[in-house]
C-alpha cells in the first residue's frame, strides 16, 4: 500500500526520510518554511550506525567527497600552546566523518529532488492539522490558506518543533535544560589556522573552538555555562542579531587566546547563529497518524556529538517499520518508537559532572584538566579507546530488506 506522507522540514532528517519512503514507493511531500533550501550551518559529524545508514542509501562515495579534512583536536592554553592532542575517532571530538551541515543537506536533497514520488515546497508551513479518525488521515491547514489530507504527518522541524508542541499532552515536558548557551560564526582564515580543531577553556565556564573547513573560512564557536540568568538569556535568543552579537562580544571580550580576532569578525560574518543547548525529551514521538523524527523528537544536544547520527538512523527506522507493516500504520509507528527509544535513552546520558568538566568555572580546574588530558594523550589512551569503543555500542541497527537497493 502506498502511503501519502507530509514531512515538515527539509533538513537532514526530513530529506533522509523522504529518500527512504520514496524508495519504498510511497508518495511524499516535503514542506520547508524557508523560501529555499537552508544549506547552511556549522560543522557536524556522522558516527557509527549513521555511516551504515548512508552506505545503505548508496551515498557513501558522495559523502566521502564532501568531508571536511579535519585531522584531530588540540586542547590549548591562553598562549595557544598545545597541551593535549587527539586524533580522529569514535570517542574523540573529531570523528572520521566530518561534514558541513549545508553540504549534507544538499547531498540528501540532490538525491531526492528529481524523484517522481517526492515534491518539495518552499516558503510554506503547517498552521494546524485535524486528525480525522473516520477518514484515517490528517487534514492539514497550510500558511497560504490551502488544505490537503495526508495518511501520515511527520514533524522533522527541529529542536523548536511546532508539530511536537501540538501532539504532546497539555503541560508535557519538552526539554531538559543544561544551562549551556552557544554561538558560532565564520571569520576569514589566516595562516596560523590549521586543519586541526583547537579547543580553549577560559574561567567562568567559557569554551571556545576554532576549526577550519576550507581554505578561506574558519569557524568560531563560543559556549558558556549559566544556570542563573535563564530568563534574560531566553529573551536574548529572540532578540535581533545585532543585539545578540553585542552580548557575545561583551561575554567573551576578556576570555584570552584569540578572542580579539574572533570578536572583530563577528559584525561582518554572513553566518551567525546562537541558541540554548538543550535536550528534547518528548514523552511520546507518535500520536495517531502524526510522528516526530530527528531533533524534533529527541535532540541529544551537541555535547553528545550524535544529533545528526540519530536523525539519520531515526529516518531509516521509521521508513523501515512502515514497509514492515504496510497494512497497519498504527503498528508501524508503535514499533518505530519501540525500536529507537533504547538508542536515544543511551545517547542522551549527559550528567552534571560531564557538563562541569566540559565548561569549568575556575582556572585551577582548567589547568588541572589540561595536565591530566596531556598525560593521558602522552600514554596514547584516548586514541586507543576511540579505535575500539563506539558511542552507541549497546544498540544494533535493524535491517529492512524492503529498503535495500
Amino acid at each position: 500500500m502506498k502511503t501519502k506522507v507530509l514531512i515538515c522540514g527539509a533538513g537532514c532528517a526530513g530529506t533522509a526520510l523522504a529518500f527512504w519512503l520514496a524508495r519504498a514507493g510511497h508518495n511524499v511531500t516535503v514542506i520547508e518554511r524557508s523560501p529555499s533550501l537552508r544549506a547552511l550551518g556549522a560543522q557536524i559529524d556522522i558516527r557509527n550506525q549513521g555511516i551504515e545508514v548512508i552506505n545503505r542509501m548508496g551515498l557513501l562515495e558522495i559523502l566521502l567527497s564532501k568531508l571536511v579534512k579535519e585531522e584531530g583536536t588540540h586542547m590549548v592554553n591562553s598562549a595557544g600552546e598545545v597541551k593535549a592532542a587527539f586524533g580522529k575517532g569514535n570517542l574523540n571530538a573529531t570523528a572520521e566523518y566530518e561534514i558541513m551541515r549545508g553540504d549534507l543537506v544538499k547531498m540528501l536533497y540532490e538525491a531526492t529532488q528529481d524523484h517522481e514520488n517526492i515534491e518539495y515546497i518552499f516558503g510554506k508551513m503547517v498552521e494546524s492539522f485535524d486528525e480525522r479518525e473516520n477518514e484515517n488521515d490528517n487534514l492539514v491547514h497550510f500558511s497560504d490558506g490551502s488544505t490537503d489530507s495526508f495518511d501520515l504527518l511527520v514533524g522533522a522541524d527541529g529542536q523548536g518543533s511546532r508539530i511536537r508542541s501540538a501532539i504532546l499532552p497539555p503541560g508535557g515536558k519538552e526539554y531538559r535544560k543544561l544551562g549551556i548557551w552557544a554561538a558560532y560564526w565564520f571569520v576569514p582564515r589566516i595562516e596560523t589556522d590549521t586543519n586541526t580543531m583547537s579547543m580553549y577553556s577560559s574561567p567562568g565556564g567559557r569554551l571556545m573552538l576554532r576549526r577550519s573547513h576550507n581554505s578561506t573560512e574558519t569557524q568560531v564557536y563560543c559556549i558558556f555555562r549559566d544556570d542563573e540568568n535563564t530568563e534574560q538569556l531566553n529573551k536574548l535568543m529572540r532578540a535581533p542579531a545585532e543585539e545578540q552579537k553585542k552580548y557575545w562580544k561583551q561575554k567573551f571580550h576578556d576570555a584570552g587566546w584569540e578572542t580579539d580576532r574572533f570578536i572583530a569578525g563577528i559584525d561582518d560574518t554572513a553566518n551567525f547563529y546562537c541558541h540554548e543547548v538543550v535536550q528534547v525529551i518528548a514523552a511520546n514521538w507518535v500520536r495517531g497518524r502524526v510522528a516526530l523524527i530527528g531533533d524534533a523528537a529527541h535532540c541529544p544536544s551537541p555535547l553528545t556529538g550524535l544529533g545528526t547520527t540519530t536523525s539519520l538512523i531515526g529516518a531509516y527506522v521509521l521508513a523501515g517499520e512502515i514497509t514492515r507493516s504496510p497494512d497497519d500504520l498504527a503498528l508501524a509507528l508503535k514499533n518505530y518508537e519501540r525500536v529507537l527509544r533504547p538508542l536515544i535513552k543511551e545517547v542522551q546520558v549527559v550528567g552534571p559532572l560531564r557538563i562541569k568538566m566540559a565548561l569549568p568555572q575556575s582556572q585551577w580546574v582548567i589547568t588541572l584538566r589540561l595536565a591530566i588530558m596531556g598525560f593521558l594523550c602522552w600514554l596514547g589512551i584516548p586514541d586507543l579507546l576511540s579505535q575500539y569503543v563506539t558511542d552507541t555500542s549497546e544498540w544494533q541497527l535493524p535491517h529492512y530488506p524492503a529498503l535495500d537497493l
